[in-house]
């Protein structure tokens, strides 16, 4: 399959010997890397031998793998009037026209508007060509011309842009205005518009191509066997969050408790987690000393502190092993007996994360009966949640329902994340360390939930490593157990996370690097796909083998979709030589 391109005049401000060494088509080719070139010089009829310089170059190259491309550049008008069946026909087989000048020889430019544009148009008319119309060079001379009706020294010397937007009009074709022949105008401003021309080129020839071979299978009755594609792409379906969910069942099971609740007896009343208590609530960071009154300046939060709890580090309380090791829980008493007794009911009510008040005040009221001991009640958990520095003026529970977040732990718990500040774990990655807490991983990750609870050494120690994954991996894994939410930079840094999640059996953060590797890629124009060097291939090899079938059958899909590109790639052959995509 070959693509034909015609180049029609000079934009050079002269014709000087090294023009075709310094000319937009010499210039595309080279930084382009396109792989070889040929010139031909060509002197049509009599008229011709007048021409110091070749009528026409021809270069010749390889693009996109193995599709041959031949350049027809002709920097003389000339060729028109000398042989106009020859150039008739340049223009009829050419798949793709570019017309050049330069913006500083205004007299070559009207008269090639004037002489040789509307022969090309009336030849264009009984074909379908695109146009690339290429204005080259800054304009010397951009100040605005004397309006005298008399005066005519000072016009002339310029093309305009709107005379080359207007000629663009007549034909049908692409302005492109390139002020200089480097790598931005040339490779990714010029060279984008022309190899996007190219791809639908091909891609138009490959219709025809399959058009003609489905009519010679009709005509010699023999049909050869087709594998249909479905009209659609694969969707995939990201799966529903159950954040809230995983710390409300960490209340439940008790992994990881490095608090318990007494009574001023010293009864056991329940055990919980700083982390999660700390993330929702300025007091319990004040109790836990991960803030200091200086640093909240409530009045408010720290009399509630000070009211309703004792941090008591005395041996008489009974030994659990619920903690992390080497560090036992920490033994809060909780000083009024009215809120002790629902001490219970709120914790649940904190570690769902969704704020139902008025469940609360019914789980309330079945253990007070005086309504002013409940209100009581309600009125201290408020005071526990209460931002710091703002009022607490809400009247009733609905309407605080309203103003709380109904996902809070997603924003409270980024605080914590890679940070010191109550962790019970250090990663070792890299040689670098990354701080944790128990608590998320077991609540967020049911791989970690067995590591930290089982029979394993890192049941038993602080500091843990971990193989196999880049820091940033680990930490962009880590951040998703945190708070639910992750942002890759990258499709490879996507995949990563992906082979991560998989490793760590984190099936919903799989999903959302799946949708963020599909949406990528789909967003990225033909020219882009052909030129990028991320393989595709390999994306569709690390899918498979981590157990991605679902991202696995859509990249099949889409390579199969964009056969023309994928197909000149090098590791396509990888692709048709291996029996695991069948």
């Amino acid at each position: 399959m070959s693509i034909h391109i015609v180049a029609l005049g000079n934009e050079g401000d002269g014709f000087p010997e090294d023009n075709r060494q310094s000319g937009l088509i010499w210039t595309y080719l080279g930084r382009s890397a396109l792989v070889s070139e040929t010139e031909s010089s060509l002197l049509l009829n009599s008229d011709a031998s007048s021409i110091a310089y070749p009528v026409f170059t021809e270069y010749q190259a390889c693009v996109f793998g193995n599709v041959r491309l031949v350049v027809h550049d002709c920097p003389v008008w000339g060729i028109f009037d000398s042989d106009w069946y020859t150039s008739r026909n340049l223009i009829v087989g050419a798949d793709i026209i570019v017309i050049k000048y330069s913006v500083n020889d205004k007299s070559s430019f009207q008269e090639v508007k004037d002489s040789y544009i509307p022969v090309i148009k009336r030849t264009l008319n009984h074909c379908s060509v695109p146009v690339i119309i290429s204005a080259v060079g800054i304009r010397q001379n951009e100040e605005l011309p004397c309006t005298c009706p008399l005066c005519t020294s000072d016009r002339g010397n310029c093309v305009t842009s709107s005379e080359g937007i207007q000629l663009a009009k007549e034909l049908g074709a692409t302005y492109l205005e390139l002020h200089s022949l480097n790598d931005f105008y040339v490779g990714k401003y010029f060279g984008g518009v022309l190899e996007y021309f190219m791809i639908q080129t091909l891609n138009q020839k490959s219709s025809e191509k399959m058009k003609k071979r489905k009519k010679s299978s009709k005509c010699h009755g023999v049909r050869p066997p087709q594998l249909e594609q479905p009209e659609k792409m694969p969707v995939l379906k990201g799966e529903a969050s159950h954040y809230n969910s995983d710390l409300h069942n960490l209340l439940f099971c008790c992994q990881c408790v490095d608090v318990v609740f007494y009574t001023e007896d010293l009864k056991e009343v329940v055990e919980a987690h700083k982390i999660v208590l700390c993330s929702v609530s300025s007091v319990f960071m004040l109790l836990f000393n991960v803030k200091s009154p200086a640093d909240i300046q409530d009045s408010t939060v720290i009399r509630t502190a000070q009211d309703l709890f004792a941090v008591n580090s005395e041996t008489t309380f009974p030994v659990t092993s619920q903690g992390p090791p080497c560090n036992p829980p920490v033994r809060v008493i909780v000083k009024d007996s009215l809120f002790c007794s629902c001490l219970s009911d709120i914790l649940h009510f904190i570690y769902s994360g969704a704020f139902q008040w008025e469940e609360l005040e019914e789980d309330v009221k079945k253990k007070l009966k005086d309504p002013s001991d409940v209100l009581g009640v309600i009125e201290k958990v408020k005071c526990i949640l209460k931002t710091p520095g703002k009022m607490n003026c809400l009247k009733n529970c609905r309407s605080y329902q309203a103003k709380r977040p109904l996902w809070l732990y997603n924003t409270s718990l980024r605080f914590f994340f890679n940070t010191p500040m109550l962790a019970d774990v250090i990663f070792k990655i890299q040689g670098s360390t990354v701080p944790a807490h128990r608590a998320v991983l077991v609540a967020r990750c049911k791989v970690m939930a067995a590591m930290f609870n089982g029979n394993y050494l890192e049941a038993n120690s602080v500091l843990v490593p971990v193989y196999g994954i880049s820091k940033e991996t680990f930490l962009s894994f880590l951040e998703y157990l945190y708070t639910d939410s992750c942002c890759p930079a990258s499709i490879l840094q996507a995949m990563s996370l992906l082979i991560c999640a998989e490793m760590y059996q984190v099936s919903r953060l799989q999903h959302i690097c799946e949708l963020y590797i599909i949406t990528q890629l789909q967003s990225m124009p033909s020219r882009e796909l052909a030129s990028t060097s991320l393989s595709v291939v390999g994306l569709l090899k690390k899918a498979k083998f981590h157990n991605s079938d679902c991202l696995s059958t859509w990249l099949l899909h889409f390579i199969a979709t964009n056969y023309l590109i994928f197909s000149q790639k090098p590791d396509f052959q990888d692709l048709s030589g291996s029996t695991d995509f069948s």
